[in-house]
């Protein structure tokens, strides 16, 4: 049922903007609803896009676009919370209160934590309420801005694997990070849960390239960092990352 109704908010947010042919947008998506998504639209040949106020944002906000549209843009604004370096914060910290102030979760995207600093993306409905409302997180003060300074802090730890594929098709290579059987993996796309740089891919033939995200519904999120070298039997070395 939940994912039903998923399905039709999408539906109706590509109705609206084909309609009054003007952007419209939804709250931020977890990676796997963002799959789904960009496979209902794909389909429908709508132009849409994924943004989370990053490149590499788990969390993103849809956005259906009319053709006249040539520069995207997205209702998301980053704010940064500095606190003392001794004081230590988790993201279940800053999520608990957020929703104290009766924020909904959907407008709050990725949440990235370091040593005296965190950097959180917000709908810019409710960027301006947190900035006046919040000075403490649980019992620690706080002191905020709009944007961030470069370089963000890492959402998760990178760890690197290497597998051997015979081809750099998307069914080979989601079988081998994703660590399921050819079939499954087959499976998987054909029903949209694969998706490469955040758009739905639903042909096994797809190539992999150096540098894409591959994100499989269920196993997580992947980038592909190497795959020109080959084992003396002539497989390919697939060197890659995971989100951990």
């Amino acid at each position: 049922m939940e994912t039903e109704l998923f399905i039709a908010r999408v539906g109706d947010t590509a109705d609206i903007c084909e309609r009054t042919s003007r952007p419209k947008y939804m709250s931020f998506l977890s990676a796997e609803q963002a799959v789904l998504a960009s496979g209902i639209l794909s389909k429908r040949g709508v132009d849409f896009a994924l943004w989370g106020g990053y490149d590499t944002a788990e969390r993103c906000v849809l956005g259906c676009f009319p053709d006249w549209m040539e520069e995207k843009t997205f209702p998301v604004t980053p704010i940064t919370f500095s606190f003392r370096k001794s004081d230590v914060l988790r993201h279940k910290d800053f999520l608990g209160s957020l929703m104290a102030l009766g924020i909904k979760r959907e407008t709050v995207g990725d949440i990235l934590i370091e040593n005296g600093r965190a950097v959180v993306f917000v709908l810019d409905d409710i960027a301006d309420y947190i900035l006046s409302e919040v000075n403490k997180i649980g019992r620690i003060g706080v002191t905020l801005f709009s944007g961030f300074e470069e370089p963000l802090p890492q959402r998760n730890e990178l760890k690197e694997f290497t597998e051997t594929v015979a081809s750099l098709r998307l069914d080979c290579v989601v079988s081998a990070i994703a660590g399921i059987s050819r079939g499954l993996a087959t499976e998987k796309i054909n029903n949209g849960f694969v998706a490469i740089n955040s758009v739905t891919v639903e042909k096994n033939t797809k190539s992999v390239t150096d540098g894409d995200i591959i994100t499989v519904r269920g196993s997580g999120k992947f980038i592909i960092d190497a795959s020109t070298d080959r084992t003396k039997k002539d497989r390919i070395i697939l060197k890659y990352k995971k989100y951990v």
